[in-house]
């Protein structure tokens, strides 16, 4: 091994090293593994969003062919009350403790059988009574019973005289924002299979995380982790909804305690919908003031989210006004509103997603009352340190995506006004957002062993979930340790290997290639007898500075042309750019997935998806795919993305996460163009063809006619 060596795997665009297992059939997800003495649990969920069990009537089922048995609050075992979440306790993991409904599709018994149809015969014949309680799902930011949300991730913004400056600005502008409840949608439902083998728990889980899935468990049944084994080999796909302890595993395992046997719970794409976390609805007010030569003076945002009573949880839809636009007055409030739900969870973006269709939907609407081009609203007010904390930037790159995503987009020709372009029936407009997201890396251990056979074993508690993240950390070993790609081999998805962080939060692969490529420096300095193998263990935890004196963040620039069509109120999405800064890009090939994916999951967010519950019973009125619609083939056009040149300075080897900011700021992109095709602001989402629609009136014009204009207030100039 020659540490001087340039090897050049990062940086190189490879194909996926688990690909051809993938197209071929032969990866095995959770659901598919082998394992002998296996039954199978069915869930039997509520029908009310609030109140309790009176009765659970299993004779019938208990009597039907290769039924184990029944669990319910009565017979289950007992969990332990104080375990939690990254927030504190968390009652959405104790199942099957008590009668008490949360909400609806709470899991309230589970059916043990031999086999998948025999459990989900039982679970139709089983018969739960439940007595229902007056529920509130009425979501609003004047909610009498909203709080101020957690500040785990850093104090609110309240910089300058927010109220004067706005009293001495040329334009002001604003509005609210709404954005509803959406599913993750991942491609693989969750999945789980648990056993004891004495005191120990072993389970095939379909995660984002094993050792912190094994932690939860370790806790829920208060034993050494170290007695908790969890792998998580192939995972199809996550976007935030298998980053806790899912139901089907906690479940699965008290099964598997109850009745001695290896239980797996694969659920059901309903169940899915009614028993996993989702993003929560929002609302957003955002205030920003303006001066006639389009100098921002003032930026307020205040949002709020759904949250569920049973466990903390913060949707940080502020955060980005904190960091993107220089404003002498900048003032942030984000607010949680306790309701009678699923508790929420991250979704792939989490509060920026959200956040930024209101804050760019909100700067957009500023340039309008100016009549002045967005992009160069937005490059006039570019800061040169965080706005907020002072800190100077890490790096930013911003002005370089607007800028390149301009050129390419021919952003110079567009006409400003809206309803300017026209192809026969349909209207056309172009619209663009930024975006920025939090980065930097949290603790994770990595060995990697020196083969006699001059191969190298890398082991870290990664989770790869479709984001390539097998083939990006070989290549971030092989230049570590100096070697070819060939010559690493790969551990991940196993509890087993140590602490490691999960795929979230655009942290995973940042994380992983800082523990590898402190684990490769270990290792140089004890290779020794070529015949021996030699082994070197880093754990990363004291070797992060949380307080690096720097503002680290990744940036874009989206860029988006519609086609709308006034009589049907359907919207189409011709053209999607994006250009972003993350940092050194290990992968281009890789990359260019990820964010493509993020910019899809946008678009899907501005014009499709939107879960609908009967506010009657709090259960979901479209919790399958035939009713909950993410964007297809169909709907996605040729979308172009790519990366100007950027070096996070913080990190050993220049990297940045890329996961989620190419879901931030698509969906604001989408809503400007629909703005400049129509004329009209769409405010909420998702942009509906009822909220498009336009009614056929002799000898009227609506041309600039704009949703709530009269909230609008220009003054002076």
């Amino acid at each position: 091994m020659s540490p001087d060596r340039t090897v050049g795997a990062v940086g190189a665009s490879r194909p996926r090293i688990e690909g051809g297992l993938k197209v071929t059939g032969a990866a095995r997800y959770t659901a598919d593994v082998p394992m002998p003495g296996l039954v199978h649990g069915q869930l039997v969920t509520a029908t009310t969003s609030r109140g309790r069990v009176r009765d659970v009537d299993a004779s019938t089922a208990l009597g039907m062919p290769g039924v184990l048995g029944v669990l319910d609050h009565r017979n289950a075992p007992r969990l332990n009350p104080k375990a939690g979440n990254y927030f504190g306790p968390d009652g959405s993991l104790l199942l099957l403790q008590d009668e008490v409904v949360p909400y609806a599709g709470w899991p309230v018994a589970l059916v043990v059988a031999e086999t998948p149809e025999q459990a989900r015969a039982a679970a139709a014949a089983l018969r739960v009574t439940c007595d229902a309680e007056p529920h509130d799902l009425d979501f609003d930011m004047d909610h009498p019973a909203a709080r101020p949300a957690s500040t785990a991730f850093g104090p609110e913004a309240d910089t300058g005289d927010l109220e004067a400056e706005l009293a001495a600005c040329a334009v002001v502008v604003e509005e609210r924002y709404r954005t509803p409840e959406e599913s993750h949608c991942a491609m693989e439902p969750h999945a789980s299979t648990a056993w004891w083998e004495g005191d120990h728990l072993h389970a095939l889980d379909a995660n984002q995380g094993a050792f912190s899935v094994s932690e939860v468990l370790a806790a829920l049944w208060s034993i050494d982790r170290e007695r908790v084994h969890v792998r998580s080999e192939h995972v199809g796909g996550g976007f935030g909804g298998k980053g806790v302890c899912g139901p089907q595993m906690i479940l699965a395992s008290m099964a598997s305690k109850r009745f001695g046997r290896p239980v797996r719970i694969a659920m059901t794409r309903a169940q899915v919908f009614e028993t996993t976390s989702s993003r929560p609805r929002t609302e957003q007010l955002v205030t920003i003031g303006a001066d006639a030569d389009g100098r921002l003076r003032a930026v307020g945002h205040r949002a709020a989210y759904a949250l569920s009573p049973l466990a903390e949880y913060i949707e940080a839809c502020t955060e980005q006004a904190k960091v993107l636009y220089a404003a002498p007055a900048i003032r942030t409030r984000l607010t949680a509103v306790p309701l009678d739900v699923l508790p929420p969870a991250s979704m792939r973006g989490p509060g920026a997603t959200p956040g930024s269709f209101a804050l760019e939907s909100a700067i957009d609407e500023v340039a309008e009352r100016l009549d002045v081009d967005p992009v160069r609203l937005r490059l006039r007010n570019q800061p040169s340190v965080a706005p907020v904390s002072g800190l100077p930037f890490s790096t930013r790159r911003l002005v370089s995506c607007v800028q390149e995503g301009a050129r390419r987009f021919g952003w110079a020709a567009r006409d400003r006004r809206p309803r300017s372009r026209r192809e026969g029936p349909l209207l056309i407009g172009t619209g663009m957002a930024t975006a920025s997201f939090s980065a930097g890396v949290f603790p994770s251990t990595a060995s990697i062993t020196a083969e006699v056979d001059g191969t190298f074993t890398v082991s870290v508690g990664a989770s790869d979930i479709g984001t390539g993240a097998r083939t990006a950390l070989t290549a971030v070993a092989a230049d570590a340790l100096g070697v070819d790609a060939g010559r690493v081999r790969l551990r991940i998805g196993d509890s087993d290997l140590g602490m490691a962080w999960g795929a979230g939060g655009s942290r995973g692969t940042t994380s992983w290639s800082f523990a590898i490529t402190e684990a490769a420096k270990e290792l140089r300095g004890r290779l020794g007898d070529p015949a021996r193998p030699v082994t070197a263990t880093v754990d990363t935890s004291a070797l992060i500075d949380f307080q690096p004196g720097r503002e680290r963040q990744t940036f874009s620039a989206v860029f988006a042309e519609v086609a709308v069509d006034p009589a049907t109120g359907e919207v189409r999405v011709r053209r999607l750019l994006g250009v972003f800064a993350v940092g050194r890009v290990i992968n281009p090939l890789l990359a260019r997935g990820q964010v493509v994916g993020g910019m899809v999951m946008g678009l899907s967010m501005a014009l499709h998806e939107e879960s609908v519950r009967d506010p009657r019973t709090g259960r979901l009125a479209n919790g399958d795919f035939a009713g909950y619609h993410i964007a297809a083939h169909a709907d996605v056009p040729d979308v172009e993305a790519d990366f100007v040149p950027d070096y996070e300075p913080l990190d050993p080897s220049g990297f940045n996460g890329l996961g989620e900011i190419g879901t931030a700021g698509t969906a604001a992109a989408i809503a400007n163009a629909v703005w400049h095709a129509t004329g009209t602001r769409q405010r909420t989402l998702p942009i509906r063809l009822d909220r498009v629609l336009e009614p056929v009136a002799a000898g009227k014009d609506t041309e600039g006619a704009t949703e709530g204009a009269d909230h609008a207030v220009t003054r002076g100039a």
